[in-house]
């Protein structure tokens, strides 16, 4: 069984040969070349960008599936990179960064609407959780091919070679001469950045020096960073080894910016959707099937899943994440930071993902990034009216990305109601006694999720009118409400929505994250309010 899949960033080329099958795959900034006829995979890529002024930091995982024989990989980078600019990482920072801005889906229980008064003491309170150049065939000088070597350097496993070209044909020519075969048209696809001037990073791997298991090679990560005015992603290349259809996902990490795609639209992920308990077994289908309902209502677009400052979440799938995590994605080389020595101050910069899926004809240029205001969404946040956030809320001057996609599927409370004054929808852990799935579960590996095999409108608990979406059997009238056959229990209507009743939007949304963490003491929550209020 191959590895999963983590759909992360540009990731990859199916195969150098042709396919037989045209199947999902990630998109990639480049291409794969090998020797002879030999098929090459990579079925798992991860990259993460961090950006600060000019400088851009890209760190990529790929792991190969094919032959236990040197390969090279093809990337356009828009300076002749040194040894000093190249480096390889640990593997877990990307499966942090995965989890961390994956969608999520939380389970919640309604909360006792009668609870016995709860006194904490003080302090018991829980906080929310240098080899030899690949030489010209038969001894021809580069300037043959209009191709110069400007740099060479081994980094790990890798034979590194920058290379500079006048002629896409040139370039095409000196890379088949030097025994490697290059995908079929690759030559118009890589005239526009010749003609551009980029350069082209070649890493070509040491078979010797890589572990293969079960015919997969067990590949170093890379970061290189560079300075460049624009801060693009070269994206066309990768279609010449696709496949069908490809998955792009970008994280980017930036001190106190959210990014967005500057020439293709851009929408949010359709987030705080109720569904129901059939989706917790099929998740990545479910999340899949929502996602290729968002694009078919916005074709070409681009779709913002997570834009969150890195220092925390809410739920939490893995831990935020700390200082290490990024000086290792970029931050000893970030301007200032890195010339002064300064500690990084995580909790200024905003991950930010971005998820498109297209076709091989379907993209025209490169991905170019933007700033944009800070949006928030996707929380367990109650409106002045009592009804829970919807989609996303553009932020004015100030303030820091808080949006997420976020699915719950939600318990009402079974048990008696003794009080004639109860207080309905406080959402949280499971109730004493009601053992429960807590944990947070994210959906990867995305671009190989089923498709074509689950009705959307049946996992949903109320309609969600952005993609036009209608449930079949509407349970609710939207996120975080109860049942019409919970509104007829005691207590009436008056008092089914947190927020209603007289409380407060900002006491619901702090009653429903304290019972996320697990504090189901109704008293308990108010007391943390008020000592919230009076600091």
């Amino acid at each position: 069984m191959l590895p999963r899949l983590r759909a992360l960033g540009l990731a990859v080329p199916l195969a150098l040969a042709s396919l037989a099958t045209a199947v999902p795959a990630d998109a990639f900034c480049g291409f794969y070349v090998a020797g002879a006829d030999q098929k090459l995979f990579n079925n798992a890529t991860m990259v993460v960008m961090m950006r600060e002024g000019t400088r851009t930091v890209l760190s990529m995982q790929n792991n190969y599936q094919g032959p236990p024989a040197d390969f090279a990989m093809v990337v356009p980078v828009p300076i002749v990179l040194q040894k000093e600019n190249v480096k390889t990482l640990p593997k877990e920072v990307f499966d942090h960064v995965d989890k961390l801005a994956a969608p999520r889906l939380v389970e919640y229980w309604e909360q006792d609407p009668c609870p016995e008064p709860v006194e904490y003491e003080k302090g018991d309170m829980v906080s929310a959780a240098p080899p030899q150049a690949m030489e010209a065939a038969g001894g021809a000088p580069e300037r043959e091919y209009g191709v110069k070597i400007e740099a060479q350097f081994t980094v790990g496993e890798y034979e590194i070679v920058i290379l500079s070209a006048n002629d896409s044909t040139g370039l095409d020519r000196w890379l088949k001469d030097n025994g490697y075969k290059i995908p079929a048209g690759a030559e118009p696809l890589l005239r526009p950045y010749v003609q551009g001037g980029m350069k082209f990073f070649v890493a070509k791997v040491d078979a010797k020096k890589v572990r293969f298991e079960k015919g997969m090679a067990d590949l170093s990560p890379l970061r290189f960073h560079y300075d460049a005015e624009t801060f693009n992603l070269p994206i066309r290349l990768g279609l010449v080894n696709s496949g069908g259809t490809q998955d792009l996902i970008v994280h980017i990490l930036a001190r106190g910016k959210r990014y967005e795609v500057a020439n293709y639209k851009n929408v949010t992920i359709p987030t705080n959707i109720d569904v129901a308990e059939d989706a917790r077994k099929q998740f990545g289908a479910f999340y899949a099937a929502l996602f290729d309902r968002t694009i078919e209502k916005n074709p070409g677009a681009v779709v913002t899943e997570y834009a969150w400052g890195a220092d925390s979440c809410d739920p939490c799938p893995s831990s935020p994440l700390e200082p290490n995590d990024f000086a290792t994605l970029g931050g000893d080389v970030l301007p200032e930071l890195a010339e002064e020595q300064k500690w990084i101050p995580q909790n200024s910069f905003v991950l930010t993902r971005l998820h498109a899926r297209y076709g091989k004809d379907a993209v025209g240029e490169d991905l170019v990034f933007r700033t944009a205001p800070h949006i928030v969404g996707g929380r367990e946040f109650m409106k002045a009216e009592g009804k829970l956030e919807t989609g996303a809320t553009v932020l004015g001057e100030g303030g820091i990305s808080n949006f997420q996609g976020r699915y719950a599927i939600r318990h009402p409370w079974t048990g008696p109601i003794k009080c004639s004054n109860p207080r309905r929808g406080v959402w949280g852990g499971p109730p004493a006694g009601v053992e429960g799935n807590t944990g947070t579960q994210v959906a990867q590996d995305l671009a190989f999720a089923p498709r074509g095999q689950l009705q959307l409108a049946g996992y949903v608990q109320h309609d969600v009118p952005e993609i036009g979406l209608k449930a079949h059997e509407a349970e609710v009238p939207g996120p975080g409400q109860l049942p019409a056959a919970e509104l007829a229990r005691k207590g009436g209507c008056a008092a089914c929505v947190v927020g209603s009743g007289g409380t407060s939007s900002r006491a619901g949304w702090a009653a429903a994250i304290a019972g996320a963490a697990g504090l189901v003491g109704l008293f308990a929550r108010r007391r943390r309010r008020e000592s919230n209020d009076r600091g």
